[in-house]
């Protein structure tokens, strides 16, 4: 259970993160901090399938992220 705690805040920092990106290149600035937490969330995604590497498939993600938010109110 703690990978799918890991896969689904590095997919929910990735999401935010990109937003901040387009803002900074539409302003003409170098996205520091969006680059950073991208880069985050690519690690901590990588971390939850390497320790966990059968569990996780493309179509599988949907119903991770809603048994850590059902995890997370119950």
């Amino acid at each position: 259970m703690a990978t799918d705690y890991l896969i689904t805040v590095g997919l929910i920092v990735g999401l935010f993160s990109i937003p901040a990106m387009l803002a900074a290149y539409a302003d003409n600035r170098f996205p520091r901090n969006a680059m950073g937490a991208f880069i985050l969330s690519a690690a901590v995604i990588t971390v939850a399938i390497i320790l966990n590497p059968a569990r996780y498939s493309v179509a599988d993600l949907p119903n991770v992220v809603i048994r850590v938010i059902a995890d997370i109110i119950h």
